[in-house]
């Protein structure tokens, strides 16, 4: 007997909003299957706002409840039975995000959950890693955002610790990192360093996703530390308009990708990773995982 249900994801990022549909199929004796079915991706760089400002622009607001109008209609074409709507870092530290969060409910009705950092990175480890991962190693997984970073220490297969810092792509374009913050995450990835002989890198994120697809590396094949340096070094050769028109690269990428590599190779650098392995998931398939399996709260469409 086969079963598809279709599930949905919303994830609010400081950088992007972004709305996933997955089929879940069940099938009688065989593990269940979570299949990627669309993904729509629209540049609202809340973290502009809020991390200078403190608050969501009129304008972004608009554009949240224009978004999420537009994601409700769509959930509704594709027949989804369940969804989950989680802000993150921007929605998290702005003044009116509450206020935002009651107007989206208001006008489209969907209800966002605002959730703390630790829970993000729960949530993005409750993805099936292990279909990734080598069970005999041990692994840093590397979460990075516009607002703020996931940390998770994978060992043997299980998840060890995770840890949210406040050092996100948008956050260091408008240099709002301080130095503290960065020792204190050299410090954290050090000391799992030192327990740990010998750790690989798992990246996720849209700006890995990219650098990963550039590389025209097989799936499953890790990008090494002199690959990321040098891509690193060559994308800082080009400005803002050349990595649009030379490098094919999205307007809302072609600022952020620079910042992202940096956090990527500061955490293979403190974690003597030779290699970084790109699964290509991250908060929004952990999300479905995580209504599928009843570890969050979830609304029906």
């Amino acid at each position: 007997m086969l079963s598809i249900k279709k599930y949905a994801a919303i994830d609010i990022g400081s950088n992007a909003v972004r709305l996933l549909i997955s089929n879940i199929i069940e099938q009688k004796g065989k593990p269940v299957e979570f299949k990627k079915n669309s993904l729509v991706r629209v540049p609202i760089r809340l973290g502009a706002d809020v991390f200078v400002k403190n608050k969501i622009s009129k304008e972004n607001t608009q554009r949240i409840l224009d978004t999420m109008l537009a994601f409700k209609l769509l959930m509704k074409s594709h027949k989804v039975v369940k969804y989950k709507a989680c802000a993150t870092s921007a929605m998290r530290e702005s003044t009116n995000g509450k206020k935002i969060v009651d107007l989206v409910f208001e006008h489209a009705g969907i209800s966002i959950d605002i959730i703390e950092g630790e829970e993000e990175a729960a949530i993005i480890a409750a993805t099936d890693l292990n279909k990734y991962i080598d069970p005999n190693k041990t692994y840093l997984y590397v979460d990075v955002g516009g607002g703020s970073t996931e940390f998770t220490i994978i060992d043997h297969g299980k998840q060890v610790v995770s840890r949210s810092f406040k050092i996100g792509t948008v956050r260091l374009l408008n240099d709002m990192v301080k130095k503290e913050t960065w020792q204190e995450l050299q410090n954290w990835i050090s000391s799992y360093a030192k327990i740990y002989q010998k750790i690989d890198v798992l990246g996720s994120g849209g700006n890995i996703n990219k650098i990963f697809k550039v590389s025209g590396k097989a799936p499953g094949k890790p990008l090494s530390f002199f690959y990321m340096t040098s891509y690193y070094n060559m994308l800082q050769t080009y400005s803002y308009e050349e990595r649009i028109t030379e490098l094919s690269l999205n307007q809302d990428r072609a600022d952020v990708i620079i910042p992202a590599m940096r956090i990527y190779l500061s955490a293979m650098k403190w974690s003597a990773a030779k290699n970084i392995y790109v699964p290509k998931i991250g908060l929004a398939d952990g999300i479905i995982k995580s209504v599928y399996y009843d570890k969050v709260s979830s609304n029906t469409h």
